[in-house]
Protein backbone atom coordinates (compact mmCIF):
# COMPACT_ATOMS: atom_id res chain seq x y z
CA UNK A 1 0.00 0.00 0.00
CA UNK A 2 1.37 3.30 -1.08
CA UNK A 3 0.64 6.46 0.61
CA UNK A 4 0.48 10.53 -0.34
CA UNK A 5 -0.53 13.02 1.81
CA UNK A 6 -2.18 16.65 0.67
CA UNK A 7 -1.69 19.57 3.33
CA UNK A 8 -2.58 23.09 3.12
CA UNK A 9 -3.93 25.60 5.09
CA UNK A 10 -8.26 25.25 5.40
CA UNK A 11 -9.70 26.66 2.10
CA UNK A 12 -6.73 26.35 -0.05
CA UNK A 13 -8.77 23.70 -1.44
CA UNK A 14 -7.70 20.01 -0.71
CA UNK A 15 -11.09 18.26 -0.71
CA UNK A 16 -12.25 19.79 -3.79
CA UNK A 17 -8.36 18.82 -5.39
CA UNK A 18 -8.81 15.06 -3.73
CA UNK A 19 -12.44 15.12 -5.30
CA UNK A 20 -10.86 15.36 -8.63
CA UNK A 21 -7.87 13.41 -8.60
CA UNK A 22 -9.90 10.33 -7.00
CA UNK A 23 -12.15 9.84 -10.16
CA UNK A 24 -8.95 9.87 -12.34
CA UNK A 25 -7.12 7.49 -10.48
CA UNK A 26 -10.03 4.97 -10.03
CA UNK A 27 -10.64 4.79 -14.07
CA UNK A 28 -7.06 4.00 -14.31
CA UNK A 29 -7.74 0.37 -12.34
CA UNK A 30 -6.59 1.85 -8.95
CA UNK A 31 -8.15 0.58 -5.77
CA UNK A 32 -7.63 3.93 -3.72
CA UNK A 33 -8.79 4.94 0.10
CA UNK A 34 -8.77 8.30 2.17
CA UNK A 35 -7.97 9.21 5.09
CA UNK A 36 -9.41 12.58 6.24
CA UNK A 37 -7.34 14.43 9.44
CA UNK A 38 -9.18 17.08 11.43
CA UNK A 39 -8.53 19.42 14.21
CA UNK A 40 -12.11 19.68 15.16
CA UNK A 41 -14.31 17.24 16.96
CA UNK A 42 -16.93 15.68 14.67
CA UNK A 43 -19.11 13.13 15.29
CA UNK A 44 -20.99 10.83 12.06
CA UNK A 45 -23.87 9.56 14.62
CA UNK A 46 -26.66 11.10 15.48
CA UNK A 47 -28.25 11.69 18.94
CA UNK A 48 -31.70 8.81 19.32
CA UNK A 49 -29.83 6.09 17.11
CA UNK A 50 -29.00 2.98 18.23
CA UNK A 51 -25.51 3.36 17.46
CA UNK A 52 -25.00 6.35 19.10
CA UNK A 53 -27.23 5.23 22.07
CA UNK A 54 -24.49 2.50 22.48
CA UNK A 55 -21.27 4.49 22.65
CA UNK A 56 -23.17 6.77 24.65
CA UNK A 57 -23.54 3.70 27.17
CA UNK A 58 -19.75 3.25 26.81
CA UNK A 59 -18.93 1.21 23.49
CA UNK A 60 -15.32 1.47 22.64
CA UNK A 61 -15.83 0.42 19.43
CA UNK A 62 -19.03 0.59 17.49
CA UNK A 63 -19.48 -1.39 13.69
CA UNK A 64 -22.48 0.09 11.69
CA UNK A 65 -22.89 -2.23 8.58
CA UNK A 66 -25.59 -2.10 6.23
CA UNK A 67 -26.18 -4.21 2.41
CA UNK A 68 -24.21 -0.89 0.95
CA UNK A 69 -21.70 -0.17 3.41
CA UNK A 70 -19.96 -0.35 6.88
CA UNK A 71 -18.38 1.93 8.87
CA UNK A 72 -15.89 1.46 12.65
CA UNK A 73 -16.48 4.02 14.86
CA UNK A 74 -14.16 3.73 17.47
CA UNK A 75 -13.93 6.27 20.90
CA UNK A 76 -10.81 7.38 22.33
CA UNK A 77 -12.19 8.33 26.14
CA UNK A 78 -9.19 10.37 26.70
CA UNK A 79 -6.78 7.96 25.17
CA UNK A 80 -3.70 9.25 22.73
CA UNK A 81 -5.15 9.83 19.19
CA UNK A 82 -3.46 7.11 17.03
CA UNK A 83 -0.33 7.86 14.69
CA UNK A 84 -0.99 7.71 10.85
CA UNK A 85 0.80 4.16 11.10
CA UNK A 86 -1.76 2.72 13.01
CA UNK A 87 -4.64 4.33 11.25
CA UNK A 88 -3.16 2.68 7.73
CA UNK A 89 -3.24 -0.81 9.55
CA UNK A 90 -7.14 -0.42 9.74
CA UNK A 91 -6.86 -0.15 5.95
CA UNK A 92 -8.23 -3.05 3.58
CA UNK A 93 -5.66 -3.88 0.83
CA UNK A 94 -5.77 -1.04 -1.68
CA UNK A 95 -2.98 0.54 -4.42
CA UNK A 96 -2.88 4.03 -2.59
CA UNK A 97 -4.52 5.75 0.66
CA UNK A 98 -4.53 9.28 0.02
CA UNK A 99 -4.06 11.73 3.00
CA UNK A 100 -5.40 14.59 3.36
CA UNK A 101 -3.65 16.16 6.69
CA UNK A 102 -1.27 15.49 8.17
CA UNK A 103 1.23 17.22 7.82
CA UNK A 104 4.00 16.81 9.71
CA UNK A 105 3.76 12.78 8.87
CA UNK A 106 7.15 11.42 6.68
CA UNK A 107 4.80 10.96 3.72
CA UNK A 108 5.17 12.19 0.43
CA UNK A 109 3.26 15.40 0.38
CA UNK A 110 1.76 17.77 -1.92
CA UNK A 111 1.11 21.08 -0.56
CA UNK A 112 -1.92 23.01 -2.23
CA UNK A 113 -1.00 26.49 -1.68
CA UNK A 114 -3.41 29.56 -2.56
CA UNK A 115 -1.64 32.92 -2.14
CA UNK A 116 -4.84 34.73 -1.63
CA UNK A 117 -5.48 33.08 1.44
CA UNK A 118 -3.20 35.42 2.67
CA UNK A 119 -1.35 32.26 4.44
CA UNK A 120 2.40 31.34 4.10
CA UNK A 121 3.29 28.04 2.22
CA UNK A 122 3.97 25.24 4.27
CA UNK A 123 6.58 23.97 2.34
CA UNK A 124 9.62 26.42 4.26
CA UNK A 125 9.03 24.46 7.47
CA UNK A 126 7.87 20.82 6.21
CA UNK A 127 10.68 18.64 4.73
CA UNK A 128 8.48 15.93 3.62
CA UNK A 129 6.59 18.30 0.99
CA UNK A 130 8.03 17.68 -2.50
CA UNK A 131 5.34 19.46 -4.59
CA UNK A 132 3.41 22.93 -4.70
CA UNK A 133 -0.04 22.92 -6.85
CA UNK A 134 -1.18 26.02 -6.71
CA UNK A 135 -3.75 28.86 -8.47
CA UNK A 136 -1.08 31.49 -9.01
CA UNK A 137 2.84 31.73 -9.23
CA UNK A 138 4.97 30.71 -5.99
CA UNK A 139 6.46 33.08 -4.52
CA UNK A 140 10.33 34.44 -4.96
CA UNK A 141 12.35 31.95 -3.01
CA UNK A 142 10.76 28.70 -4.14
CA UNK A 143 13.29 25.64 -3.71
CA UNK A 144 14.63 24.28 -6.46
CA UNK A 145 14.44 20.98 -5.65
CA UNK A 146 10.49 20.78 -4.98
CA UNK A 147 8.11 20.70 -8.18
CA UNK A 148 5.77 23.46 -8.86
CA UNK A 149 1.92 22.03 -10.33
CA UNK A 150 -1.08 24.10 -11.89
CA UNK A 151 -3.54 23.58 -9.20
CA UNK A 152 -5.78 23.39 -11.73
CA UNK A 153 -4.43 20.71 -13.88
CA UNK A 154 -5.42 17.54 -12.47
CA UNK A 155 -4.21 15.07 -14.77
CA UNK A 156 -0.63 16.57 -14.77
CA UNK A 157 -1.13 16.18 -10.56
CA UNK A 158 -2.59 12.69 -10.75
CA UNK A 159 0.93 11.78 -12.76
CA UNK A 160 2.69 13.44 -10.10
CA UNK A 161 1.61 11.79 -7.02
CA UNK A 162 1.70 7.86 -9.64
CA UNK A 163 4.92 8.84 -10.42
CA UNK A 164 5.99 9.32 -6.69
CA UNK A 165 4.53 6.91 -5.23
CA UNK A 166 6.23 4.37 -8.56
CA UNK A 167 2.06 3.30 -9.12
CA UNK A 168 2.03 5.19 -12.85
CA UNK A 169 3.48 1.57 -14.26
CA UNK A 170 1.33 -0.52 -11.97
CA UNK A 171 0.88 -4.09 -13.88
CA UNK A 172 -3.09 -4.08 -12.89
CA UNK A 173 -3.94 -0.05 -13.96
CA UNK A 174 -5.18 1.04 -17.57
CA UNK A 175 -3.02 3.92 -18.54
Amino acid sequence: MKVFAVAGYSGSGKTTLLEKLLPQMTARGLRVSVIKHTHHDFDIDRPGKDSFRHRQAGAGEVLLASSSRWVLMNELRGAREPSLAEYLARFSPCDLVLVEGFKDEAVPTLEVYRPANGKPPLWPAHRQIVGVASDQPLPPGFPAGLVALDLNDTAAIVGYILDTVELRGASHAVF
